[in-house]
């Protein structure tokens, strides 16, 4: 019964991980399709500050939806990493170091480079609005050192456990 649910739990990590590099696959497609139907066309005379008002904003947000895509991706990489190839029990604290330590980069890079989009949004438009992509980078900087005390704390406790034993 227990070899059964692991085989049914590790297609279902599969689907879910193929499913989500499926649409990220799809996501970055139609962000570039968007952006390349938009392009000037040749001998087109749009003036330069209609340029900068359409296709900036969009290039941008086109750079946002592919930096989520290229997230679920290394998420949907990591489900197929630890969920499908490796077995699921963590046996040491190094290896649920090291698994957690995966998950937080992953959230802190695509958090510090959407505050970044997000900052070239607002710039585009009303400074007012750098208050959100600011604390975006903010939070990104407080998870990397976050991160670091954790490292640092978690590596401490595994060396004081390996002198015990």
């Amino acid at each position: 019964m227990r070899k059964a649910f692991q085989i049914i739990s590790t297609i279902i990590y599969l689907f879910a991980a193929l499913t989500l590099t499926g649409i990220s696959l799809m996501i970055m497609g139609w962000s570039v399709y968007e952006v390349v139907i938009n392009f000037p066309k040749k001998g087109e005379f749009i003036p330069p500050i209609l340029q900068s008002v359409n296709f900036i904003p969009l290039m941008l947000q086109s750079v946002g939806s592919i930096i989520i895509a290229a997230a679920i991706i290394d998420v949907a990489k990591y489900m197929i990493e630890e969920e499908v190839f490796m077995n699921k029990e963590l046996r040491e604290p190094e290896e649920a170091r090291k698994t957690i330590t995966k998950i937080m980069v992953i959230i802190s890079i695509a958090v510090s480079i959407e505050g970044l989009v997000y900052v070239f949004k607002a710039g585009t438009k009303d400074v007012t609005l750098l208050l959100y992509p600011a604390s975006l980078i903010l939070v990104s900087a407080f998870l990397i050192v976050g991160l670091g005390v954790y490292q640092k704390l978690s590596v401490t406790i595994e060396r004081e456990g390996k002198k015990i034993i």
